[in-house]
C-alpha cells in the first residue's frame, strides 16, 4: 500500500503541472512580472493592479515563447484585467462549482515567471461566504479569503482546488489583511463585459452619504418598503451637475429608499447601482424639513479612474 503522503505529494505535483500549462507570465510593470491565466484561446485574465502600462505588454507563455499582448479592458473594482494575445490551443481548465468551495478546502496558487517557470503554493480557503462588494466599488460573486503565501509575481495566477478545477485568480490588492481569489463566476461575468466594451459600467449618483439612525419622530414619516429599518443615509455632499443634483437632491436630505426599497447602508446603494442601473430613472425617497419627498433621478455612469 502506497504511503498516503507520497500519493498526496505526487497528486499535488500533477495538479500543478496541469494548471501550469495555462498560466503565463505577464510583463506589464517595472522590476518583475505578474501571472495570468489563459481563460480561453487568445484571452488571458490577470490582476489589474499588476498592469502598470497599457502599451508594449509582453506575455511569456507556458511553452516559453514571449508574445505581445493587447489590453482589452480593465476593471479596478474587481481587480481584473483582460489581455488578448496569441496563445496555444490548450483546453481550458474546468471551473469549480461555486457551491463546492468551502472554508477549509485545500488549494494551490499557481504562478509563473520568465526566469524560474511555474511556482506553486499550497494553502486553504480560510473563509468562503456570499457575494461582497470590494472597497474599490466592484462586486465579487463570492468572497474567498485564502490562507496561502503568495510569491512575488504570483498575483493574477490561477487558484485551483485539490482536483485542479479553477477557483479563481489570486490577488493581493482587494484586502489589506490577506490574499483573495477573484472567483471564476466573477471572471466570467466581468471578462465578457471587458471584451465587449473595454470597461464595466456601474451606476453613479454623485453624492456622499453617511449612515444614521432615523429619529423616532421621523420613522412614522417613512411609508415606503417594508418599514422594518430604522436607519437611513444622510447626504453630506452633492457633486455639481451630477445625477443626484440634477434630480434635486441637496445636502442635508435623508435618503430612506430607492424605488420603494429601503436603504440604510452604503452597501445597499452599491447593490442598487449595478451595471443595469445606468440610464435608468428611479424615484428616491428623502426626508427634507421633516417631510417625505420623492425625487426622480436618472442614474449616471460612474466616472472611470485608474486604481
Amino acid at each position: 500500500m502506497q504511503n498516503p503522503l507520497i500519493a498526496l505529494s505526487h497528486e499535488l505535483a500533477a495538479t500543478t503541472e496541469r494548471a501550469g500549462r495555462l498560466v503565463a507570465a505577464v510583463h506589464a510593470r517595472p522590476r518583475f512580472s505578474s501571472s495570468g491565466l489563459i481563460w480561453q484561446k487568445g484571452v488571458i485574465v490577470t490582476a489589474d493592479h499588476t498592469v502598470r502600462r497599457e502599451d508594449e505588454i509582453r506575455v511569456t507563455l507556458p511553452d516559453g515563447n514571449t508574445v505581445l499582448a493587447e489590453l482589452a479592458g480593465r476593471d479596478p473594482g474587481t481587480d481584473l484585467a483582460v489581455l488578448k494575445a496569441e496563445t496555444p490551443d490548450v483546453a481550458p481548465l474546468p471551473l469549480a462549482a461555486p457551491g463546492s468551495i468551502r472554508t477549509g478546502n485545500l488549494l494551490l496558487a499557481i504562478g509563473r515567471s520568465e526566469e524560474t517557470g511555474v511556482s506553486a503554493a499550497m494553502g486553504v480557503v480560510s473563509n468562503s461566504s456570499g457575494p461582497r462588494h470590494t472597497w474599490r466599488g466592484g462586486k465579487l460573486d463570492q468572497y474567498l479569503r485564502l490562507d496561502v503565501g503568495l510569491y512575488p509575481g504570483a498575483s493574477g495566477g490561477a487558484v485551483v482546488d485539490a482536483e485542479g478545477a479553477v477557483i479563481g485568480i489570486a490577488t493581493s490588492a482587494l484586502s489589506r489583511m490577506s490574499v483573495l481569489a477573484i472567483p471564476a463566476a466573477t471572471i466570467q461575468r466581468v471578462a465578457g463585459q471587458l471584451l465587449q466594451k473595454g470597461h464595466v459600467a456601474r451606476g453613479f449618483l454623485g453624492v456622499g452619504l453617511q449612515p444614521i439612525a432615523l429619529p423616532e419622530h421621523l420613522q412614522g414619516k417613512v411609508k415606503v418598503g417594508d418599514g422594518s429599518s430604522k436607519g437611513a443615509l444622510i447626504v453630506l455632499s452633492v457633486e455639481l451637475d451630477g445625477p443626484a443634483a440634477r434630480g434635486g437632491m441637496v445636502i442635508g436630505d435623508v435618503l430612506v429608499a430607492l424605488e420603494d426599497t429601503r436603504v440604510d447602508s452604503t452597501d445597499d446603494i452599491q447593490e442598487f447601482l449595478g451595471t443595469e442601473s445606468v440610464g435608468r430613472t428611479v424615484h428616491a425617497s428623502v426626508i427634507r424639513g421633516g417631510e417625505l419627498a420623492r425625487l426622480a433621478i436618472t442614474i449616471g455612469e460612474r466616472p472611470r479612474r485608474r486604481g
